[in-house]
């Protein structure tokens, strides 16, 4: 009992024994601790192989940092050894699995991460966030909308942080209904307090935005208690980005209210914005704003100036775009292209080549970017074509820029814009033999290129080309094919291709529509029109303006209205287009009272549906006559207001016309003389008013002019020209440009030179010389040449030469000119077998109202006032029968009591208009002998201008003179 009671004996420990065996605790503290310092050294290769040593020795928070040593240097391979040593430790937890997906996904190797992620037996909504953050990162935004499914039904709930990375996924892969179920499960959870996380709001905003869903976007946006910068620039960014450049603006200066500033980055977006709607003022303020926060330190951006440079050029502020060019302090190559790509659509040709060497002189070398500007506008210019698009080629060459397919594509497609077609071919088939592989653009321009020619081979071997390419059935070519064998009339494969496409667009109807309406098949326009709506396409303004214009080509005047009413009922927004239809159909039916009343109306329509040059081009024809001179200067008065002569060279060239034909060739002139840009038709077109007005000293004046300038005549010229010349009696002149012509300009005389120096022969009397030029026609000559011809026998008293005539032409086989002459010529041989009905009539103007008198419409006032005004004159010596009155028989026949229809105007105009007033006729036939001869006479006597235009030519009585010489 004592031995079990007595105390136990003391153990005696050695020195010994704890230094050869220290205790546990303290070893692993010293390992984990060593592990650290190594990495903190960068040390990690040198730490991992001691892990890999003594792998159960390490703690699972040291693997924990081990691994983030592995994510910050990007040690892919260190970090699948710490993984091996992470299974030999057997030591997994779930924070140190996530932290290997984290490793894998972050070093790049997905593969790996996946394969962790998906031998985990439990996951956290970390390793949720680990693994879809890695998706998104590599923009797998498919697999990451698939994961966050999976966690769903696992039960586990994302929170915010992880919210925005799938709300990221789905506005990248376009998963509009995941997007909307984020939403709500943002809404749910309370995610959008300020207090929780602002972002998330931005991100689905941001969200919204990319979609184009700006509903959506604008009712989150307005709901947010808190909004931030990013905020901002996310929904003005979604409405630049939809091009709702006004929404932008206001919402910039909302933004400004609440005393947010934009950024740098934002700046630009609302700059373009100022630019694309010409909101000059705001785009001041922007630059104020950008000089502030010293936004035009090259350090900071040179986006900023250069978007500032782009807004001063739309704006139309080109000598502020200049000055603010100049004072860049740094310029990089976009803004050199900027500013070139603005002077070229200014119409600055020379200082746009001016800066361009500039540029390169400063030693700064043009890219191909640069080039394709150039490119782009000098397509567009009238001295371009195929050899001047190769030669810039060659120089792009020369200085070491390859031209791509766009270079080539620009040129094309801006060939085919200005109706340079068979340019376009040309440069196509020097693309082919260049190697560069055209693209679908490329071939869809070369196609309309095609059309335009109505080349219906050139497009069929185009169309097999596009199948080899396997882009035939791509929406954009496949509509241009369509175009193409529309417009050749091939309508059977136009319908076939149109039937077979798998996926249509509006421009796939419009175009079959267009082409069965403009070939005059409108039923079956009509009926694909009325398919369109079944089948849920929503037609647009151009459906319904094809369909109006093909109502106007069959003369259905009402149905066109019809259809022109039913637009905007069906919900259809009418364009400038609509009322250019309109007037463009009434003025080719004729209507030109109902034209007139229409671009009336159309001027107290708001913005932007007012008239433009393609409504004064529409209703010109309407008012190339002398009764419209008024209506003419209210036109003029408009185009000045809205202000597009100067930036319009075809609305000036219609003007000068128009003028000149309404016997305002002053008005003409004048117009002419301030164009800046004079074309060939801008010429042609003055220079023919003059001819037409017997002003041929100034018609040569002007050709002479034209050809100093460098401006190379056409045919037009030519035969403008020989007018002139016969008109002055200038026969030697004339002979020589005609016999030259082929010569000196390239151009082989026509009929129309053929019949004008038969003209001139005529006015010189040599009527041996006109006959025989016949022999020197390569055709047989026609009516124009004919007419021209009786003319000279007729106004030349030559009754046998015009009895040969009738016996050696048929009658039939001319028009109703020419076959009024013949009827006179016949008259000569046989009075009593010619029985032509001719209802004769004239117009008169006077105190702008138009007056009418047509044969047989007896009135006896003007008849008795007619007499007074002819015995006057044959008081003052006025002989009423000349050398041509027995050649005016079949003016004759056109009797109102002895008195024609031009007399009664005339006597009607002299007797109603003030003193001054110059009287203005238009008459549907020739003027006889004995009008041109009273319409002399009373001009002199009471100094009146006359102006007659007949069938024949204009007459301008003054002074007892008329413009055609007598020889009409």
């Amino acid at each position: 009992m004592t031995n079990c009671l007595s105390p136990p004996k003391p153990v005696h420990l050695s020195t010994s024994h704890f230094s050869s065996k220290p205790s546990k605790p303290r070893t692993n503290f010293s390992l984990d601790k060593r592990l650290l310092h190594l990495c903190s050294k960068g040390k990690l290769n040198e730490a991992i192989f001691i892990v890999q040593n003594k792998p159960i020795s390490v703690k699972p928070k040291t693997y924990t940092d081990l691994l983030n040593s592995c994510i910050d240097s990007g040690s892919l391979e260190l970090g699948r050894k710490l993984h091996s040593c992470i299974n030999l430790s057997n030591k997994k937890n779930v924070i140190l699995e996530t932290k290997l997906v984290s490793m894998y996904a972050k070093c790049g190797s997905l593969l790996d991460a996946r394969k962790v992620f998906d031998e985990m037996r439990k996951r956290s909504l970390i390793t949720w966030t680990a693994m879809i953050g890695a998706y998104v990162r590599e923009e797998s935004w498919a697999k990451a909308i698939h994961l966050f499914y999976l966690m769903m039904h696992e039960g586990v709930t994302p929170d915010s942080f992880l919210l925005r990375r799938i709300v990221q996924a789905c506005a990248n892969a376009g998963d509009f209904k995941t997007g909307e179920l984020l939403h709500s499960i943002a809404e749910r959870k309370g995610f959008f307090d300020p207090k929780i996380d602002t972002q998330l709001a931005d991100s689905l905003l941001s969200m919204y935005a990319k979609w184009g869903n700006l509903l959506d976007a604008r009712k989150l946006f307005d709901e947010m208690r808190k909004r931030s910068l990013i905020t901002w620039t996310a929904m003005i960014g979604a409405y630049v980005r939809e091009e709702r450049w006004v929404n932008a603006i206001h919402l910039f200066y909302l933004m400004m209210h609440e005393g947010v500033i934009p950024d740098s980055f934002l700046l630009p977006r609302i700059v373009q914005a100022c630019g694309n709607t010409g909101d000059f003022k705001t785009g001041e303020l922007l630059h104020s704003i950008a000089e502030k926060k010293g936004f035009f330190d090259p350090k900071v951006d040179t986006h900023i100036a250069n978007s500032l440079l782009s807004m001063y050029m739309k704006c139309g502020q080109l000598d502020l775009a200049k000055k603010f060019f100049s004072k860049m302090a740094y310029k990089n190559l976009v803004s050199w292209n900027s500013f070139i790509s603005g002077l070229l659509q200014c119409g600055e040709k020379e200082e746009a080549i001016r800066v361009f060497d500039l540029m390169r002189s400063e030693g700064l070398e043009p890219d191909v970017f640069t080039w394709n500007i150039l490119t782009t506008n000098y397509s567009e210019f009238e001295n371009s074509n195929s050899k001047f698009a190769i030669n810039m080629i060659k120089q792009m060459e020369e200085q070491g820029i390859i031209p791509d397919v766009f270079t080539y594509t620009i040129f094309i497609s801006g060939f085919v814009h200005n109706n340079k077609c068979k340019d376009a071919l040309q440069l196509f088939d020097e693309m082919l033999s260049s190697k560069i592989e055209p693209n679908g653009m490329t071939i869809a321009s070369i196609i309309s290129a095609c059309a335009s020619l109505k080349s219906l081979k050139e497009g069929k071997i185009l169309h097999c080309y596009a199948i080899k390419r396997s882009i035939a059935n791509t929406v954009l070519v496949s509509n241009s094919l369509i175009d193409m064998y529309s417009k050749c009339e091939n309508f059977e494969d136009a319908r076939k291709l149109f039937d077979k496409m798998h996926e249509r667009d509006l421009f796939s109807w419009n175009s079959i529509i267009a082409g069965y309406a403009q070939a005059g098949y409108f039923s079956k326009a009509f009926d694909l029109f009325t398919q369109m709506e079944k089948l849920g396409f929503r037609r647009d303004a151009v459906t319904w303006n094809v369909l109006i214009s093909a109502c106007f080509k069959s003369g259905d005047l009402d149905q066109a209205m019809d259809l022109f009413n039913k637009m905007e009922r069906n919900g259809t927004l009418l364009n400038t287009a609509s009322w250019n239809t309109l007037i463009a159909g009434m003025s080719r039916n004729g209507y030109f009272d109902e034209a007139l009343s229409i671009f009336r109306k159309m001027q107290r329509q708001k913005f932007p549906l007012r008239p433009n040059f393609v409504s004064i081009l529409s209703i010109r024809p309407g008012l190339g006559h002398l009764v419209c001179s008024s209506k003419v200067r209210e036109i003029h008065g408009f185009v000045t207001r809205i202000n597009i002569l100067n930036d319009n060279t075809r609305v000036m060239n219609a003007l000068i016309d128009t003028y000149a034909k309404s016997d305002q060739l002053d008005y003409a002139l004048s117009l002419f003389r301030a164009l800046k840009s004079k074309t060939l038709i801008s010429w042609n077109s003055i220079i023919a008013s003059c001819v037409l007005h017997g002003r041929a000293g100034t018609a040569l004046d002007l050709f002479h002019q034209m050809k100093l300038e460098g401006i190379r005549p056409n045919n037009t010229t030519i035969f403008s020209v020989i007018n002139a010349y016969g008109i002055k009696g200038l026969v030697r002149e004339a002979e020589e440009l005609f016999h030259t012509m082929s010569e000196q300009y390239g151009l082989n005389p026509n009929s129309n030179h053929f019949a004008g120096m038969i003209n001139l022969y005529g006015r010189a009397g040599r009527l041996k010389d006109a006959f025989d030029l016949l022999d020197k026609m390569a055709n047989e000559p026609d009516d124009l040449v004919m007419s021209a011809l009786l003319k000279a026998a007729r106004m030349n008293g030559d009754l046998q030469f015009l009895k040969l005539m009738a016996e050696k032409f048929e009658l039939e086989s001319w028009s109703p000119q020419t076959g009024i002459l013949q009827y006179n010529t016949y008259a000569l041989k046989d009075k009593d077998k010619v029985d032509m009905k001719y209802h004769g009539c004239c117009y008169v103007e006077v105190k702008n109202k138009v007056h009418y008198f047509a044969n047989g419409e007896v009135k006896n006032d003007l008849v008795t006032k007619v007499s007074e005004l002819t015995e006057i004159g044959v008081d003052n010596g006025l002989e009423l029968r000349g050398v041509n009155s027995l050649l005016d028989y079949f003016e004759e026949k056109e009797k109102i009591g002895m008195v024609h229809s031009e007399k009664q105007a005339i006597a009607f105009g002299i007797f109603n208009s003030s003193g001054y007033k110059c009287i203005r006729i238009i008459k549907n036939g020739r003027m006889c002998s004995h009008c041109h001869t009273f319409a002399k006479s009373v001009s002199n006597l009471h100094k009146r201008v006359i102006v007659v235009k007949d069938s024949d030519c204009l007459h301008r009585f003054d002074n007892g003179e008329c413009s055609c010489r007598d020889y009409w």
